[in-house]
């Protein structure tokens, strides 16, 4: 099999055993950025250690001061044995704009990596999380363009297992998200002939769904997700993320 990059996976704190026990790298679901802004964990079973800590930005408060947030998101980091901090669902400007901006050099001074999403990426040295999830265009060409304007040594592939279904004709690009028993009940219903996009990366079908007409589903396998895996590694991107919990029935396939 293709060599594959360094696997990162989002695990939940009720997921966290399972991680464990697998000897994966944990990226810990458990914190959040509040009002403040102060930096929350979750209450769980067991407690968060090594990995790399995920805080969810999406309710980071507009303004505030920077500083003592950055100080909490250190002492939590040196506590817990982190390696790194992803700033999940962060937006560029405002209070958060600040906030990773001062937060990248104080984590490097520790050897620790500050991840961004693609959106939030500035000049600076953090790693840039570039999403895996495309309804047209060429996964290739995304790299590309990414790995020119940040350099491939920045990017980190933010794995997404994708199931869509998109009626046709689907001018905003938009499907409905199907879950695994949506889509095994579909192709078990409707028995279709399932193709390989070499452009997205990812398999699909079509079929005629009655009175709302015909339909496109594309949707990823482990055989799909590991051709996402060994187009990143060619390209020289060396790390990957991807969610436990979206690709716990896969690891077998995935890992080898």
């Amino acid at each position: 099999m293709p060599s594959i990059p360094e696997l990162i996976f989002l695990t939940p704190p009720e997921h966290l055993r399972a991680v464990q026990a697998a000897g994966l790298s944990a990226a810990h679901l458990a914190y959040r950025v509040g009002g403040g802004p102060h930096l929350y964990r979750t209450e769980a079973p067991v407690a968060p250690r090594g990995g790399r800590m995920a805080m969810d930005c999406r309710e980071a408060p507009f303004a505030g001061t920077a500083e003592p947030f950055c100080r909490e998101v250190l002492r939590e980091c040196s506590a817990r044995g982190f390696q790194g901090v992803l700033a999940l669902g962060a937006r560029p400007g405002g209070l958060m704009g600040g906030v990773l901006a001062a937060l990248e050099p104080l984590l490097a001074r520790q050897g620790w990596t500050l991840y961004v999403p693609e959106a939030c990426a500035g000049p600076g040295k953090a790693r840039v999380l570039l999403s895996s999830a495309l309804s047209g265009g060429s996964l290739q060409a995304r790299l590309e363009e990414a790995a020119e304007r940040f350099g491939p040594e920045r990017l980190v592939l933010r794995v997404e297992r994708v199931a869509m279904d998109f009626t046709l004709p689907s001018p905003s690009g938009e499907g409905t998200p199907l879950s695994r028993g949506e889509l095994a009940e579909l192709l078990e219903r409707e028995r279709p002939s399932v193709f390989f996009s070499h452009e997205l990366c990812a398999r699909y079908f079509t079929y005629m769904g009655g009175k709302t007409g015909a339909h496109f589903v594309l949707f990823d396998d482990a055989d799909s997700l590991r051709k996402k895996l060994d187009l990143a590694r060619r390209m020289g991107i060396h790390q990957a993320v991807l969610s436990y919990p979206q690709v716990s029935d896969l690891l077998g396939e995935l890992l080898g």
